[in-house]
């Protein structure tokens, strides 16, 4: 068989390197910075009100610290709200056995989810594990991930975080002023106030649903990333569709734990 360059993907690469495959001036127009680059908005609280953002940041950084049980709790909370990468880190972790047992039927059910709303890169991971399991695990595979899907599909993960959006929405500062794009912000910090505006901390694509999804699909959908190596010829597969049957959505099942973000208050001395 003659050698072919074919792509090599891995989760970790598509999160910490991620480029939306866009003109740059068409990328100005479209998609709004990335808040996870902006320590304001960090600061700011705008994590509160975006879980998905926030659990995933947790995530990667417990997981560069190699606290693999920590990160694997915080994927999944960020998996809980809809979040993709995270989706696909849970099951490179389980894949690779990282913070939990080696499971392969596993990491398949979480990385068929993560290719859920057909993006690229987790297809091709997909794809890359239905390849090398035996028919047991195919078979558990599609078993465990209706459970998977029923709790973390889109069909249930997305009304929450709408909500979730909803009610951020109308708490933050500025929300009667049908985000004013003169609204300023002053956050308190230890070098002294700062200004953001109100145009980058009310960007409606954070915050309404329609367009969060579009941003989203912006980031994640095509990304120009990965490794080009030469070995045996790896036929390509567009296949979007899931083989987990469908399953009715578990919008009101519980989040998972995570650590305590706070140490707790140590007890009184008796």
């Amino acid at each position: 068989m003659s050698k072919q360059r074919v792509w090599q993907w891995s989760v970790l690469a598509l999160v910490l390197g991620i480029m939306p495959v866009l003109d740059v001036r068409a990328e100005q127009a479209v998609v709004p910075p990335d808040p996870l680059e902006d320590p304001l908005l960090i600061t700011a609280g705008f994590l509160g009100h975006h879980q998905d953002l926030k659990y995933r940041l947790l995530g990667m950084k417990a997981y560069e610290a190699k606290d693999f049980d920590k990160a694997m709790r915080y994927f999944r909370r960020a998996s809980y709200f809809a979040d993709k990468p995270s989706q696909g880190m849970v099951g490179e972790m389980y894949w690779n056995g990282e913070g939990v047992a080696a499971d392969r039927a596993l990491a398949y059910a979480w990385m068929d989810l993560a290719a859920e709303r057909g993006y690229t890169g987790f297809i091709g991971l997909r794809e890359k594990y239905w390849k090398s399991l035996d028919a047991a695990e195919r078979a558990r595979a599609i078993e465990e991930g209706q459970a998977i899907y029923a709790r973390f599909g889109d069909a249930a993960a997305k009304p929450r975080y709408e909500t979730a959006l909803r009610r951020g929405r109308k708490e933050m500062t500025g929300s009667r002023t049908g985000f004013n794009h003169g609204v300023k912000i002053e956050l308190p910090g230890p070098s002294g106030s700062q200004m953001i505006e109100g145009s980058k901390f009310y960007d409606e694509r954070y915050w309404d649903a329609r367009k969060y999804w579009a941003w989203q699909d912006k980031i994640w959908a095509r990304p120009r990333i990965g490794k080009v190596t030469v070995g045996e010829l790896e036929v390509a597969t567009d296949a979007v569709d899931t083989r987990i049957p469908e399953t009715a959505p578990e919008i009101d099942a519980p989040a998972p734990e995570v650590p305590p973000e706070v140490p707790p208050e140590p007890a009184p001395t008796p």
